[in-house]
């Protein structure tokens, strides 16, 4: 039987850990940001100091960011809802990065919490 995007979510969401917008907003100096959505969403605002690398080709081009060249590096995934998110998340695990969190809710639960964005 075939699988959704949805149960592709849900299964990474179990592999993964989430943190919540207040969380990350008081570690946010601390972590490598990436946003992991189409550069179109990301000009329209994103988290302070976030990294664009698009989710569709994460697993290509994350090794040419600088930021994240240590695989033990702190990093903060997020996307617009948590999604996308939590596939790049897991993907990075499988990539061997060993500090990276996704964060729940996406750009809406951080805009929600109050959480400041940039153009």
């Amino acid at each position: 039987m075939p699988v959704t995007a949805q149960d592709l979510v849900n299964t990474a969401k179990s592999n993964i850990t989430e943190i919540d917008s207040n969380t990350a907003m008081s570690q946010v100096n601390d972590l490598t940001i990436i946003d992991v959505r189409e550069p179109n969403e990301f000009a329209e605002g994103h988290l302070p100091g976030a990294i664009n690398v698009p989710r569709g080709v994460l697993e290509f081009k994350i090794g040419n960011q600088p930021a994240v060249a240590d695989t033990n590096t702190d990093i903060l995934i997020y996307c617009l809802s948590g999604g996308r998110g939590a596939l790049a998340t897991e993907s990075l695990q499988k990539l061997g990065y060993r500090n990276v969190k996704n964060l729940a809710g996406g750009i809406k639960a951080w805009q929600e919490a109050d959480g400041a964005i940039e153009k």
